[in-house]
């Protein structure tokens, strides 16, 4: 190895994590001579775990649990606070906007690791970026949970009928708001579409939470009152949250890389030009087998992530690349404790085991684990005390609710 080389990583997402642990892992000793350098250029000190962001909203654990300052789970990376403004392939040059800087600076890089994320594209409903809450921004999460807190929230409007949007939709309503979650589908929950029996039960969860759903019509535009349909009715809201999908947040400079959307997209090592690579919701990734593209979740951008730092590992002690290989694993949504749903290798479980192995997979791929065993306790307390609307109104105890337990 040459010495220095330098080792770029942008945003403290996922892909940044996982990426900086398999270096660190496998060059620990050119880490400590100095012979590999490892820098992180994020607008956000903190990593946010959007894995538990129902719970959060729920007031089922603290905010604190889901944020990790990048000091703590990157100790041998130098952190720069500051925002990707450009990148220059051919010099191997990034630009940033280093944080309250009047102007911006430049870092060369041996390999560089876009990691950079999505931001919910607001502009697609008229007055939804002024008037909406979103999920994907530094603070955002907390700021909505204060909201819900706060009985001026109500009612609330969902954009959205993904799983984000399903699962805040649920959380929402434990808090006793008037919750509509709205969606063009005919259905909730598209990508469940091939397991009736899982979608079924999703559909109850949210009859029983009182989520009142408009499907099949789209939201077009929001003036902080209320909510336009583009069947010509309007929904009052006082608060409405935008889970409408992901737009990558695009760092100039790798133009040419790009499809329609702005993914960059990549080659089967993940490599977007030579000592270059992307993963997570600013890449397009082909399935190692399909061929289709994968998911934009959390599971899929960590183990981009981790295949990313095995190969820049093997860059930097003069070994090829391999292709990324991983299949896939499941999915899974919850709609509070002890309730929801989960695919595994093709098997579909519902109810208390479906969430059991949620929380125990959620609690693996957490970047700390004294904040784990904190997500635990606060889960445990909520368990306790947690009572949620039933369909017709009466309340129930979560801890009394059984749910089902059957596989589908």
């Amino acid at each position: 190895m040459n010495s220095p080389r330098r080792v770029v990583l942008l945003g403290g997402g996922y892909v940044t994590l996982h990426a900086y642990a398999r270096i660190a892992t496998r060059l620990p000793r050119a880490l400590r001579r100095g012979d590999v350098e490892i820098v992180v250029i994020s607008p956000d000190s903190c990593h946010r775990y959007h894995g538990f962001t129902g719970e959060l909203l729920a007031g089922s654990i603290s905010p604190d649990r889901v944020a990790t300052p990048l000091a703590d789970v990157l100790p041998r990376a130098r952190i720069i606070d500051g925002t990707a403004v450009g990148v220059d392939p051919g010099q191997r040059v990034v630009t940033y906007m280093p944080s309250g800087a009047d102007g911006p600076a430049s870092l060369a890089f041996d390999h560089l690791v876009v990691g950079t994320g999505a931001h919910e594209p607001t502009g697609t409903v008229a007055g939804l970026r002024a008037t909406g809450r979103t999920l994907r921004s530094p603070g955002d999460i907390a700021r909505l949970a204060d909201r819900v807190r706060d009985a001026s929230s109500d009612p609330v409007v969902v954009i959205g009928g993904g799983v984000a949007g399903v699962e805040l939709a649920a959380a929402i309503a434990d808090h006793g708001r008037h919750v509509t979650l709205v969606h063009s589908r005919e259905r909730v929950l598209d990508e469940w579409a091939g397991r009736p029996k899982l979608l079924a039960y999703a559909e109850q969860e949210l009859a029983r939470a009182r989520v009142r759903t408009r499907l099949g019509v789209r939201a077009v535009e929001s003036d902080g009152g209320e909510v336009r349909l583009d069947d010509g009715t309007a929904l009052p809201a006082a608060t409405v949250v935008a889970t409408i999908g992901a737009s990558p947040v695009i760092v100039p400079g790798l133009d040419g890389a790009r499809d329609d959307r702005g993914r960059l997209r990549t080659a089967p090592d993940l490599s977007v030009a030579p000592g270059i690579w992307a993963g997570g919701d600013a890449a397009r990734v082909a399935h190692p087998v399909t061929g289709e593209l994968v998911p934009a979740n959390a599971l899929w951008a960590m183990k981009q992530g981790d295949h990313i730092g095995r190969t820049v590992a093997r860059a930097l002690r003069g070994r090829p690349a391999r292709a990324f290989g991983y299949r896939g694993l499941g999915r899974a949504a919850a709609f509070g404790v002890g309730h929801g749903i989960t695919e595994i290798y093709g098997i579909g479980l519902r109810g208390w085991p479906a969430w059991l192995l949620r929380l125990g997979f959620f609690l693996r791929f957490m970047p700390s684990r004294r904040r784990a065993a904190g997500v635990v306790a606060d889960l445990l307390r909520a368990s306790r005390t947690a009572v949620r609307p039933g369909a017709d109104g009466s309340s129930r105890s979560a801890r009394s609710a059984t749910g089902e337990g059957a596989a589908s």
